[in-house]
């Protein structure tokens, strides 16, 4: 049979060990968790989970409010990593107006990938795009595709009469394009 007081001290050890594991070493990222006291029922105004909460057995941060920013982010403004709201803004990002390097918006997309009714970005996919790759049924870009486009390649009148309409026509106009 151990002996008491070795197994007391080895309980210690191990409390310290686990102790010292929480906290973490000096200098490591720890989580940031937030939420306001205001709020919409039980939605706070503010979010806001960063990195990991051990604790809770959280690798990242899931942040749902009015406002939300957190690795992962739901609100009517979110903004994360992944962003899903109203208006977002994230590295994938999907709601209404959205902003990011892939962008899904209902209604604008704005990113590298943009797929929304109006998508602007590197490669943009919709009603209207604009992009170095755009496809949509008005489509403006360096490779542009479509129903009626603007590109160095062929301009179509009609595309430029609705760029122009909503003030995008700057956009269309390369120096080499008439």
């Amino acid at each position: 049979m151990p002996d008491p007081r070795d197994l007391e001290r080895r309980v210690v050890e191990l409390e310290a060990e686990v102790s010292r594991l929480r906290t973490g070493p000096r200098g490591q990222w720890r989580g940031v968790r937030y939420r306001s006291a205001l709020g919409i029922g039980d939605l706070p105004l503010v979010a806001i989970a960063i990195g990991p909460d051990l604790e809770k057995g959280e690798l990242r941060g899931h942040a749902r409010g009015v406002i939300a920013i957190g690795d992962m982010a739901t609100g009517f403004l979110a903004i994360g990593g992944l962003a899903r709201g109203v208006i977002t803004l994230g590295g994938l990002s999907v709601g209404l107006v959205s902003l990011g390097g892939v962008a899904v918006g209902l209604v604008v997309a704005v990113g590298g990938l943009a797929i929304g009714s109006l998508a602007m970005g590197g490669a943009a996919v919709g009603g209207a795009a604009v992009g170095g790759a755009a496809v949509g049924r008005y489509a403006c870009g360096g490779g542009a595709f479509g129903t009626y486009i603007a590109s160095p390649a062929r301009t179509d009148p009609e595309a430029l009469a609705f760029f122009q309409e909503y003030g995008l026509d700057s956009m269309c106009r390369g120096r080499r394009w008439r």
